[in-house]
């Protein structure tokens, strides 16, 4: 029995790993297809994406269909999408020797031992497929989903000089792919001119590449050099090929730009060998490439082996490991982020890490820096995999000076010198002197943005100016904009007359419209985010009340703990701080919890929402299921009461399922609401 009981206990584990890793990954998916401001690099997508795989192999009974190994690419969800012609598969990533020996080698087994196999430089951009009839360029189409369809890119393509626009040798009709990238010096003029201007740097040149293909304007297309090769012919009629070098040979004919480094290979010796030459060279090219294709040279062949659902069977992509250097820590350079986080970064001895001279890295926070056992004048091994920015991967402790003493982080703000507190939940070291002027700008934005007083056209451009000319110094001095219109006219802030009004209104407006909960979250206190506040207001009623309770008191309240109590604690014992939160009293901002509950009949009642919900917004079904009492919960969990699913459920709904958690339907939630007051 207790034998059963701990093989359960530990598939429950695995089965928590897998939603998580699920979820983590179809995160991280959708910050790569439609943000272009990937968290983390392809390494440690790669590894996320290996235990994945992993576990689906062992436990195919949990698989869920939102996983990520049951889709090819990410729904495109910019501009006017186009259907594919021929799917735009990925390639099935390899690790090591052995997995690139085995493929070749059933690949010969199954073809034949003469089997050509063609070894390619994998270039690290943004895929697109260009369509021509006749010889002209008639449609250009990202990859998207990979299945079904992409985004209209026809207009950006045109600009793009790499990029032919009319065959002169031409065939009925040719759709052929490939992969839009930039160079590193096109990449870093662009990132030189933002930063001259004052506006975010893109983290690595397939970000900006892809950002500026999805571009509404193709003057900043056409600006930011963009280049593209090609790596497939997609489909073709009016002639035909034999094999894929065919191909090639026929397209360079036309002038269109194909692979350059490309190696015929037979065995799986030569393959290897092909597959190092290119990782040798990598320091050599302009460019970035992130791994190696291995492919079927001949077409029949690969019709023969057909694809699976997402990957192609005649084909893989080798994955280079990390590249890494050692190199000797000079100094840690402490500045400030958005957030009020102290932000160290290692500063080191130059290195050349694929093609490029690095002397700088993050360390994140005292956590990873202890992590480390790391101190100036060590030996640092720093790495670089598919990313602008390195990373220090770890300290050889043989080569340690003997003056050795570890690092530790100032517990004083680098800019306005007042003491830093630990976050509790994210392990940073935060200044939280609302009138900090490192932090000043970053805190009026968020104050401002959507998450706190939501403010319509008060962007941070307006934020930036009214910084610099010392309109504002804290964030309650937004509210007494109104007292300096006519200087604000005079100096074209906002505009003219009218739109300086019209944000003025808009300033006012937002007073009575912000509810306590959300101002609490603008404000900007550690440990406090948007679900936070809500709690905290909730249980104090106030922020005046939440101003003057103890640490214990704060404890009371749900995920509240020591450090977070701590830092809320100190937050408010700042005498600036809690001048601006009277001022902001006192000024008409909204200091009260309203009292939006009208009934008890959820009461007790821990409720999860996923997935759309019909006629009915995940937001408004919160506010319903608090307004008669309940609690919504953000995860599904043993103590959860109920979920309630919409389409689209997703893993909540799998995991809901395990843990005998019941599933309702937003009528079935509407049902128990009016029975309970019927009762």
């Amino acid at each position: 029995m207790a034998d059963q009981i701990s093989m359960f206990d530990a598939e429950n584990a695995i089965l928590d790993e897998y939603l998580k890793l699920v979820d983590t990954l179809n995160y991280h998916c959708e910050r790569y297809y439609n943000d272009d401001e990937p968290e983390i690099s392809d390494f440690e997508y790669d590894k996320l994406n290996q235990r994945l795989a992993q576990i689906e192999k062992e436990h195919p009974e949990m698989i869920v269909p939102n996983s990520p190994s049951k889709r090819v690419g990410w729904k495109a969800t910019k501009g006017v999408l186009i259907p594919h012609n021929v799917p735009m598969l990925s390639l099935q990533d390899v690790f090591t020797k052995e997995d690139v020996y085995n493929f070749v080698n059933s690949m010969r087994e199954a073809l034949g031992e003469d089997t050509e196999f063609l070894v390619e430089t994998k270039i690290d951009g943004l895929s697109m497929a260009i369509r021509y009839e006749n010889g002209k360029m008639t449609m250009a189409v990202t990859r998207g989903d990979g299945i079904n369809s992409g985004e209209d890119v026809t207009m950006n393509a045109a600009v793009i000089s790499d990029v032919v626009k009319t065959m002169p040798n031409p065939v009925e009709y040719i759709e052929i792919r490939g992969e839009v990238y930039m160079t590193r010096e096109a990449f870093d003029a662009v990132n030189a001119k933002a930063e001259a201007q004052g506006k975010k740097t893109f983290a690595n040149p397939r970000n900006c590449a892809a950002g500026t293909l999805r571009q509404i304007d193709t003057r900043i297309t056409k600006e930011r050099n963009l280049s593209m090769f090609i790596f497939n012919v997609q489909e073709v009629r009016g002639t035909t090929f034999k094999t894929h070098s065919e191909g090639y040979e026929f397209l360079k004919s036309n002038g269109v730009k194909v692979i350059e480094q490309y190696y015929t290979c037979k065995t799986a010796d030569e393959v290897w060998e092909a597959i190092q030459a290119i990782g040798n060279m990598r320091g050599e090219l302009k460019y970035d490439i992130d791994g190696a294709v291995v492919k079927i040279n001949n077409l029949e062949d690969r019709s023969k082996l057909g694809n699976t659902i997402k990957v192609p069977r005649w084909a893989i992509a080798y994955k280079y490991p990390p590249e890494e250097k050692e190199t000797t820590l000079l100094d840690v350079e402490v500045g400030l982020g958005r957030t009020g986080r102290l932000t160290p970064v290692a500063v080191f001895e130059p290195i050349s890490l694929c093609g490029t001279s690095v002397r700088r890295a993050t360390l994140h926070n005292q956590d990873f820096i202890d992590e480390l056992g790391l101190g100036i004048g060590d030996t640092i091994v720093v790495y670089k995999s598919g990313e602008i920015i390195p990373k220090v991967k770890g300290v050889n402790k043989d080569k340690r000076p003997a003056n050795w003493v570890p690092y530790h982080l100032p517990d004083t703000c680098p800019s306005c010198g007042q003491k830093v507190v630990r976050d509790e939940a994210s392990a940073d070291y935060k200044c939280i002197n609302i009138n900090c002027r490192g932090l000043l700008q970053y805190r009026i934005i968020n104050f401002v943005s959507r998450e706190g007083m939501d403010i319509k056209g008060f962007g941070e451009e307006y934020v930036k100016q009214l910084v610099d000319l010392d309109y504002i110094e804290n964030v309650a001095d937004i509210f007494t904009l109104k007292d300096k219109r006519d200087r604000l006219i005079e100096d074209k802030i906002f505009g003219l007359e009218k739109n300086t009004d019209k944000l003025l209104s808009q300033i006012e407006a937002a007073k009575e419209a912000t509810p306590a909960q959300k101002v609490l979250a603008g404000i900007g206190i550690p440990s406090v985010g948007k679900a936070t506040a809500k709690e905290l207001i909730n249980h104090f009623g106030s922020i005046l009340t939440l101003a003057a309770a103890t640490v214990d008191e704060l404890k009371e309240v749900g995920d509240i703990g020591e450090v977070s109590a701590l830092a809320i604690r100190e937050f408010f014992d700042n005498p600036d701080n809690m001048d601006i939160i009277n001022r902001l009293n006192e000024y008409g901002v909204k200091m009260e919890r309203e009292n939006t509950v009208v009934g008890d009949e959820l009461a007790g009642l821990s409720i999860c929402i996923t997935g759309t919900l019909p006629n009915m917004s995940r937001d408004e079904a919160s506010k319903l299921i608090e307004s008669h009492g309940g609690k919504v919960a953000s995860g599904v969990s043993k103590k959860t009461s109920y979920l309630l699913a919409g389409e689209a459920a997703g893993s909540k709904e799998k995991k809901a399922k395990d843990l005998g958690v019941k599933i309702i339907s937003l009528e079935d939630l509407l049902a128990m609401i009016d029975n309970a007051i019927n009762e």
